[in-house]
């Protein structure tokens, strides 16, 4: 017998072509509004040579719950994430704390394999941006393994060694159906 999800309310649609093969693909984000924890999930539907779709991807664990369990009820504080399709790559933009996380995807090897992460981080602790707040530019590249750091400030101060190189090469590259919403803080 199988059992009919809850997942039932459209929050975003994304089309474009994922696969290179000329055809409209889409991307969904579904919500259940039976769940007390609102949870999300993101589906990837590619086109067929019949001129249909198949769905190819899904998964609950990439995106937050709007109301998570861990939090008692109360809501995460971020919005659900917006995705694009730019030249054949699938792109995730969320917010993260004190900032905002790309993911960006292509789809090889018969998945959408994790191939860039771009993190723009703050350090302000008094809910505003003044020159004391350093901001933290990450740039991580998992094809070439390498992962740029730099600081800023909104201060005439310089900063001393303000960018961080190293190569951390992750093999395979992540699936999107194995990443889950707390691996933002792995890149």
């Amino acid at each position: 017998m199988k059992i009919k999800d809850n997942f039932n309310y459209l929050v975003r649609e994304e089309t474009g072509d994922l696969n290179a093969d000329g055809k409209k693909d889409s991307v969904t984000v579904y919500m259940d509004t039976i769940d007390k924890t609102y949870p999300l999930k993101l589906q990837i539907f590619l086109s067929q040579p019949n001129g249909k779709t198949a769905l190819v991807v899904s998964s609950t664990q990439i995106i937050e719950p709007q109301y998570p369990a861990e939090k008692h009820g109360e809501y995460n504080g971020y919005q659900i994430p917006d995705f694009r399709i730019e030249n054949g790559y699938l792109l995730m933009w969320s917010e993260i704390k004190g900032g905002n996380i790309t993911y960006k995807f292509k789809y090889q090897n018969g998945n959408f394999e994790l191939i860039n992460v771009d993190k723009l981080t703050n350090n302000a602790t008094k809910g505003y941006i003044d020159e004391n707040t350093l901001f933290t530019e990450t740039k991580f590249d998992l094809i070439t393994g390498l992962r740029i750091e730099t600081d800023d400030t909104n201060s005439e101060k310089i900063l001393k060694n303000n960018t961080r190189k190293k190569t951390i090469l992750i093999r395979p590259l992540p699936k999107i159906q194995d990443l889950k919403f707390s691996d933002k803080d792995r890149y």
